[in-house]
């Protein structure tokens, strides 16, 4: 089994910056796909970054690309998420989650979620 814990948010106003941390416990050699989403209070969760552990690759949905980054410390089990010129449409609950990797990685099919992790962001 594999555990997730993220830690690292909080209030800011906007245009500021928060890193998010997420710690994988477990055996997580099949957890080469790495993600963060977000859900706002009645909205629908949805996908900020994923990171391939093995190669590096990445992806962001459009809302972000530019001012967040999604990084991965293999020895660490530990990804990181980067976030700059923060808005106030970011606030949310921010969740780690991995899979194992199919064709890539993709937005779907994740088994190992985190409790989240709240981002506050003030206009």
């Amino acid at each position: 089994q594999v555990q997730v814990a993220e830690s690292g948010g909080g209030s800011v106003q906007a245009g500021g910056s928060l890193r998010l941390s997420c710690v994988a416990s477990g055996d997580v050699t099949e957890r080469r796909c790495w993600a963060w989403f977000r859900q706002a209070p009645g909205k629908e969760r949805e996908g900020v970054a994923w990171i391939y552990s093995s190669d590096g690759s990445t992806a962001y949905f459009d809302s972000v690309k530019g001012r967040f980054t999604i990084s991965r410390d293999n020895a660490k089990n530990t990804t990181y998420l980067q976030m700059n010129d923060l808005k106030p449409e970011d606030t949310g609950m921010y969740f780690c989650a991995a899979r194992p990797p199919k064709i890539g990685c993709g937005w779907s099919l994740y088994r190992d979620w985190g409790q989240g992790t709240q981002v506050t962001v003030s206009s």
